[in-house]
């Protein structure tokens, strides 16, 4: 049998790779979140999927710190802001924009945890504090009180994202709940006279009627408790 030689392939004949750019790792990046989690978005996975090296995507994105913070910001236009738009009492609005922030990160656990420490600083980030911002101006909380306050909104909003999605993760939760509940109602009333006396308040009431009494008490804070040092 006779071989046929092989005929060489031209480097121009073979198909271009796309030219790599921030959005088009960014996007790589929440694709491999979505399908397998936060944990599986490396450099070095995102250059397998865009055949490349890792060292060509650290010209568009510093670290992975910086690489998930993106990945947060792409979520983060999925929040709902049309209550900041809508009618009705100014925090019941508000506290409705941070649900939903809290809904988009429970979908994500992975991008929970992160976004405890992550700072992301993309558009879709800057439109939510913007929105938060206006529905603070809007219930006459001073300037400076509001820019204080978001912080401390979206702290509370991250860490229980974080908190509960992880839970639902965990096959030991349940058990680890009816523990606790356990140790609670178990207490003496001699030793542990406020916590025997609390015990049933301490667990009652479904996770929204907390988180909206959560919510409240921290709008309600915010805007009647002076910023020290700012000459506020």
């Amino acid at each position: 049998m006779t071989l046929r030689p092989r005929t060489p392939i031209s480097r121009r004949e073979r198909p271009a790779k796309p030219a790599l750019t921030r959005e088009g790792i960014v996007a790589t990046a929440v694709a491999v979140m979505r399908a397998q989690g936060l944990e599986k978005v490396t450099m070095r996975r995102l250059a397998q999927e865009l055949d490349t090296g890792p060292a060509s995507l650290y010209v568009y994105v510093a670290n992975t710190a910086e690489l998930h913070g993106a990945v947060l910001d792409e979520l983060l236009g999925e929040v709902d802001l049309d209550p900041a738009e809508g009618r009705g009492d100014w925090r019941e609005r508000l506290a409705g924009v941070l649900t939903s922030y809290m809904h988009v990160l429970f979908e994500h656990p992975g991008l929970a945890r992160s976004a405890l420490t992550a700072r992301p600083s993309g558009e879709h980030y800057l439109r939510l504090l913007e929105r938060l911002l206006a529905l603070l101006a809007k219930g006459g909380v001073p300037p400076v009180q509001a820019a204080w306050g978001v912080d401390v909104l979206l702290q509370f909003a991250t860490a229980t994202a974080a908190e509960h999605s992880t839970r639902e993760q965990s096959p030991e939760a349940e058990d680890e709940w009816d523990a606790l509940t356990r140790a609670v109602h178990g207490v003496s009333e001699k030793t542990h006279p406020h916590l025997h006396a609390l015990a049933g308040s301490l667990l009652a009431g479904s996770p929204e009627d907390r988180m909206s009494w959560c919510f409240r008490m921290l709008i309600n804070g915010i805007s009647h408790t002076p910023t020290t040092g700012t000459g506020s």
